[in-house]
């Protein structure tokens, strides 16, 4: 492993939007139950309501994972946190409410949970909302740090498949470190990543290999996996030498 890399203060081992599928995803239920797990990492989805509140939800439509319809970040935080975003997956979950990041952050924080938040925009919002998401980050976590001094709180991981997203929150929270999400290999992808003063690569697990696990270490940044829901899947990844690995499945992988 290069010597240039600097200590990576996150676990190995993280929960995908809260418990994968055992619960609604990205919904408060969903982090308690992958803390009851033993999870001390949570994955999240992140973007704007149309009055600037910053709520977790994976889809741009709320059809899937709430009792509502159209585009979520068209409707007002009063109008969405009036929504069922529990029902979609059992009847033991009806009535969860859709989660403002504020009020994970307070749950993250008073239990010392880290999180990556994944800065998920409304299309043509990406720059808006990665500016949001970043501030509001930095606000919500004032005081923590991306670093492994004993006792520190350790500030989240803000990654992106929109570069846009991770410029906005580069320039509204450029101490709150990011990561550059990739579904394959483009063209000029290390370089932007670097460009972006990013901290990690997160990609398709089946990306890997020895030499791009070099190139990313060389460059100082960490290599992140998802969704790795196969135990053959996670053996090769560690194997590489790379550095977390998100899942659904919190109940097959110990994180311990």
């Amino acid at each position: 492993m290069s010597s240039s890399l600097k200590p990576w203060p996150y676990p190995r081992w993280v929960a995908h939007r809260g418990a994968g599928k055992l619960a609604p995803e990205n919904t408060l239920a969903a982090f308690r139950l992958g803390a009851q797990h033993g999870y001390r990492m949570f994955e999240c989805d992140a973007k704007l309501s149309s009055d600037g509140v910053v709520f977790l939800m994976h889809d741009a439509t709320l059809n899937r994972t709430t009792s509502g319809h159209g585009v979520g970040g068209d409707q007002s935080w009063h109008d969405l946190a009036q929504l069922d975003a529990g029902s979609w997956h059992s009847r033991a979950y009806a009535g969860e409410p859709l989660l403002t990041l504020a009020n994970l952050a307070r749950f993250c924080r008073h239990n010392r949970y880290l999180l990556n938040i994944e800065i998920k925009p409304t299309p043509g919002t990406e720059r808006h909302t990665g500016e949001v998401v970043g501030r509001e980050a930095a606000a919500l976590w004032a005081g923590a740090k991306a670093d492994t001094e004993a006792g520190t709180e350790i500030a989240p991981l803000l990654t992106s498949f929109q570069p846009e997203a991770l410029a906005g929150a580069k320039a509204t929270a450029p101490n709150v470190p990011r990561g550059l999400l990739l579904d394959s290999w483009r063209d000029g992808w290390l370089a932007q990543a670097q460009e972006l003063g990013c901290q990690a690569v997160v990609c398709n697990y089946a990306l890997w290999d020895a030499t791009t696990v070099r190139q990313v270490h060389a460059a100082g940044m960490r290599c992140l996996s998802y969704t790795v829901n196969d135990e053959w899947a996670a053996a090769h990844l560690l194997a590489l030498g790379t550095d977390g690995i998100i899942t659904d499945r919190v109940d097959l992988f110990s994180p311990a």
